[in-house]
């Protein structure tokens, strides 16, 4: 496992755009990283796919009025991580899937935006041991990234009409995937956990017992860090594009 090389080392800042299934997914993946990124003088974004309708176990309580809520959920985590950008596809939740209409629009983004590097969940998780990370759309989401990534988006043939609005082609350096079972790359959230549990904390309708998140949340992050010399890490399997 290697650190993170932040700016300093690499006299730049990077460009990451944060691909999300749900509102909420980000900050459980990988919040702690995203505040080190800013800090760092990174500049990081998010886009949520779907819209998050069906989130709740309320009877009665969903479609507009969840997905408004969830917005404003997401967008008051975004701004404790110092997010500026966050953006939203509005696929139906629980009905993501991979198709040439969703890759357009992720190779329309990604070309507008330009960013260095692409976070998204891991598309090849087929060990069905943890319910929540492999929730279809997680997977749909990362197989339509992947996809939209290599090679669409750095390739002028793949929706030629995306030309006529002057989205020309952009490569994207690396694809970062949360949640996968052969991480590469182990970054040290030991300072910025304080704000990934406070990014957390914002997504009130999703969370019953915070209390309760907060020690699994720790646990876990401490799981990533161990044997690393970091009280608190994420990790992520980054695939080099070329």
């Amino acid at each position: 496992s290697r650190g993170l090389l932040m700016p300093s080392s690499q006299n730049r800042m990077r460009r990451f755009l944060i691909v999300s299934p749900h509102p909420d997914d980000v900050d459980f993946s990988c919040a702690g990283t995203i505040a080190k990124l800013v800090k760092g003088g990174n500049r990081v974004e998010e886009l949520i796919v779907s819209d998050g309708s069906k989130g709740s176990h309320a009877v009665g309580f969903g479609g507009k009025k969840l997905v408004q809520l969830r917005k404003k959920e997401q967008k008051n985590a975004g701004k404790v991580l110092g997010v500026k950008e966050i953006s939203f596809l509005g696929e139906i939740d629980g009905e993501v899937e991979n198709t040439k209409n969703l890759r357009k629009n992720l190779v329309a983004f990604i070309r507008k935006r330009k960013p260095d590097v692409v976070v998204c969940p891991e598309p090849f998780l087929f060990r069905f041991d943890r319910a929540g990370i492999l929730h279809r759309d997680h997977r749909k989401t990362g197989e339509a990234v992947f996809d939209a990534v290599y090679p669409a988006t750095g390739n002028a043939s793949f929706f030629p009409e995306l030309l006529k609005k002057n989205l020309k082609p952009h490569n994207v350096q690396e694809l970062w995937f949360w949640g996968s079972s052969t991480p590469n790359l182990i970054i040290d959230i030991s300072k910025t956990i304080g704000q990934k549990i406070q990014a957390l904390s914002c997504h009130k309708s999703q969370i019953r017992d915070m209390e309760a998140l907060e020690s699994r949340i720790k646990e876990w992050a401490r799981k990533m860090g161990r044997g690393k010399h970091m009280r608190y890490a994420e990790a992520f399997r980054v695939l080099k594009l070329g």
